[in-house]
C-alpha cells in the first residue's frame, strides 16, 4: 500500500514537469515556420533578400548585358565563370565606322557588352564585389545609381547611358534594388577593369 501510495506521489509530481516540457518543446518547434513566414513575406516570398535579389536579375535581363558571351553549339551563350563581370578589360569594341553609325542615329553592338550610337560607346559594368566592380559601393549608392540614373549613384555625375538608360530600373521599388545589391555581393568577385565611356567622335573633334 505504501508503495503504491508512492508511485502515485511520484507520478502526480512528475506529471507537471511533463506538460512542462512538452509544451515548451512544442512551442519551439512551432517557432520556426513562424519565422520562415515572416521571412518569406519580407523578401516577397523567397527565403533571403539575395534569393529575392538572384530572381529579379535573372528575370530582369541584367545578365544579357553584364554577362560577356561565348559562342555555343546554338550562338552566343553567356559564359558563367564570368557571371556579370561586365565588358571584357582586353577585349575590342565593336568594329564599326563610328562616325557612320553616329550620324544615322544606329545603335550597334557585336559583343553583348559594348554599344556603339549616338551617345558614343558604353560599357556594360562589372557587377561583381570587385574592388573593379561594386566591391567598394554603398547600398545607398546602388539604390540612387538604378532609381535616379546617376552613373555611380553620385550627385553631379553624368545620367546613365544607354543601354541602361531604357532599362526598366528605375521603376523598381527601392526593396527589389536592395534585393538586387544584396544578391550582387554574394558573387564570386572578379578582378576586370572595364574600359571608360567613350564620347561621340564628333564631340572628340570639337
Amino acid at each position: 500500500m505504501k508503495r503504491n501510495l508512492l508511485i502515485l506521489t511520484c507520478l502526480a509530481m512528475c506529471f507537471p514537469l511533463l506538460f512542462i516540457s512538452c509544451s515548451q518543446q512544442t512551442a519551439t518547434a512551432g517557432a520556426a515556420p513562424a519565422d520562415s513566414t515572416a521571412t518569406a513575406l519580407k523578401y516577397n516570398g523567397f527565403e533571403s533578400q539575395a534569393k529575392w535579389g538572384e530572381y529579379v536579375v535573372n528575370t530582369t535581363g541584367c545578365n544579357d548585358c553584364h554577362t560577356p558571351k561565348k559562342m555555343g553549339a546554338h550562338g552566343p551563350e553567356e559564359d558563367t565563370t564570368q557571371l556579370l563581370s561586365g565588358h571584357p578589360a582586353l577585349q575590342p569594341i565593336p568594329d564599326v565606322d563610328r562616325k557612320m553609325v553616329e550620324a544615322k542615329g544606329l545603335g550597334v553592338t557585336n559583343t553583348e557588352t559594348a554599344w556603339v550610337g549616338p551617345w558614343g560607346v558604353t560599357f556594360a559594368a562589372n557587377l561583381t564585389p570587385d574592388s573593379t566592380g561594386l566591391g567598394s559601393w554603398t547600398e545607398e549608392q546602388f539604390v540612387k545609381c538604378l532609381k535616379q540614373n546617376k552613373w555611380m549613384g553620385m550627385e553631379g555625375t553624368r545620367p546613365l547611358l544607354p543601354p541602361m538608360m531604357v532599362s526598366s530600373t528605375s521603376k523598381m521599388t527601392t526593396d527589389e534594388i536592395k534585393a538586387i545589391f544584396a544578391y550582387l555581393k554574394t558573387l564570386k568577385p572578379i578582378h576586370n577593369i572595364v574600359p571608360g565611356y567613350m564620347p561621340p567622335v564628333t564631340a572628340m573633334k570639337k
